[in-house]
């Protein structure tokens, strides 16, 4: 198994993993790797050490962060977010202002919803005091995840 730090052309990082270096490049080339937090297929290999297993000759200091491994850590955790934002809400759909108001009306049981509403349905929504918040939400998220 070969593990690659790739970067896309927003300079989103993450990692992949293939069967080879002949699989990553066949898969690059058909456009079928692609960033998880923007969707984007033109990504890069980045530079990266070789993986050894050394930690028996390092003593109890912790290792350095560096700015990259912070920014990858902070978009896993917003995917992360996301994605239990999703599995914990109904979508909607069209229906959001509708079935928002039909909520906080107490017409129907109270619960989490998401779906799509135009920026005068939001305002209408926010004027009479039901609160929304617009989420975007990547496009690698948006379709069946693997």
């Amino acid at each position: 198994m070969l593990v690659l730090n790739l970067s896309c052309n927003r300079e989103h990082r993450f990692e992949g993993w293939f069967g080879s270096a002949d699989d990553f490049e066949s898969q690059l080339g058909r456009s079928l790797v692609g960033c998880p937090v923007c969707g984007s297929t033109k990504v890069q290999r980045l530079p990266s050490a070789p993986r050894l297993n050394v930690s028996h000759l390092r003593g109890p200091a912790a290792e350095p962060v560096s700015p990259a491994d912070t920014q990858q850590q902070l978009q896993q955790a917003a995917l992360q977010a996301v994605q239990q934002l999703l599995a914990r809400t109904e979508d909607v759909g069209e229906r959001f202002a509708e079935e928002a108001r039909r909520i906080h009306y107490g017409e129907v049981e109270q619960r989490g919803i998401r779906g799509r509403a135009s920026r005068e349905e939001a305002v209408a929504l926010a004027d009479e005091g039901i609160t929304v918040m617009a989420l975007a939400v990547p496009e690698a998220l948006k379709g069946t995840l693997q």
